[in-house]
């Protein structure tokens, strides 16, 4: 067999809320999956009882070959794990939250301690090796959190939404070592919502919403009903209903899509001359400033399939809203 990881009708309640609901999902020997969806969806509910801390309501978990249905930890020296908010001890340095880890691994003195060393250099954090890690940046305890999930070079990594927070360099910086993890043949199972994220790095993505799976894809093949779909993005001065009606009624071959009052999005199913559009806008005494092709993303597959609005989940980059 192989998968890595097989999950087949996994359910999990707490009290009223039924968190992750009859999931089902296999992951590859060396594949990046995504599960993908707002706060609450149940991706850490996941990660969670996949790890061993939280036990399942229903289902049946294999990992690595191994029923952890039962025995929740039976696959524990297989996998490293990363998880949303660092577990790493603030009074400890740098290299001693790794050696610490090292230790719990079961790793001997030596080897720790030089596996340490070489992942403070990896993730550039030589300099802070001997500071305290409570006086890390947030950018920095990151990149030490996910050197301590693979400290003992775990065949199957569980990242959670392991990018929120952080500021752009230090985020693509973490999603360069997540890639570079995955070509070196590291498994990699990723919760995140950020969607250009997702597109970025995974092989194939589940949508989560609800503690239900409504999607599992490649990308390719998520993306490939939009292949034909030509798309144009208008940024304009403010519309209404009247311009709405008169777009549709001299554009019948264009879909609009007002996204805002001064946000017009056009799809067809052939070139769209955005010349014209912008010219009876203007001619209609509304003001263009800016008129762009736009190549379909994931993000629109996503709110096709979950009607989930692309600002709803860009919300959850400021930490709105529970985690489930």
């Amino acid at each position: 067999m192989n998968d890595t990881i097989a999950v087949v009708n996994l359910s999990k309640r707490f009290a009223d809320v039924q968190a992750v609901s009859d999931l089902s999902f296999n992951i590859s020997k060396g594949e990046l999956f995504g599960f993908l969806g707002p706060n609450g969806a149940g991706k850490t509910t996941t990660i969670n009882i996949l790890t061993g801390l939280a036990r399942p309501d229903n289902g049946t978990i294999m990992i690595g070959g191994m029923d952890c249905s039962q025995k929740h930890r039976a696959a524990q020296h297989l996998i490293g794990v990363v998880p949303d908010e660092s577990n790493l001890y603030p009074e400890l340095t740098g290299f001693d939250n790794l050696c610490f880890c090292g230790a719990l691994y079961g790793m001997p003195r030596q080897e720790r301690q030089n596996k340490a060393q070489e992942l403070l250099k990896v993730f550039g954090l030589e300099e802070a090796a001997n500071r305290k890690f409570g006086g890390y940046s947030k950018g920095m305890k990151r990149k030490l959190t996910i050197a301590a999930g693979i400290i003992h070079e775990p065949q199957i990594l569980f990242l959670d939404e392991p990018t929120t927070g952080l500021d752009v360099a230090s985020a693509r910086q973490l999603r360069q070592l997540i890639s570079d993890l995955h070509k070196n043949g590291t498994t990699i199972f990723l919760t995140t919502h950020y969607i250009e994220e997702a597109q970025r790095l995974c092989n194939r993505i589940a949508f989560i919403v609800s503690g239900h799976i409504v999607k599992i894809d490649t990308i390719e093949n998520l993306l490939q009903p939009f292949q034909n779909i030509h798309v144009v993005q208008i940024i304009c001065a403010d519309t209404d209903e009247k311009i709405h009606h008169r777009l549709a009624n001299s554009f019948p071959d264009m879909n609009f899509i007002f996204v805002r009052k001064d946000i017009i999005r056009i799809e067809a199913d052939k070139p769209i001359l955005a010349g014209a559009v912008v010219r009876f806008l203007e001619e209609q005494e509304i003001e263009v400033y800016e008129a762009k092709r736009i190549t379909p993303s994931l993000e629109d597959v996503f709110v096709q399939i979950t009607g989930i609005e692309a600002d709803a989940m860009k919300k959850e980059k400021s930490g709105m809203g529970g985690k489930t």
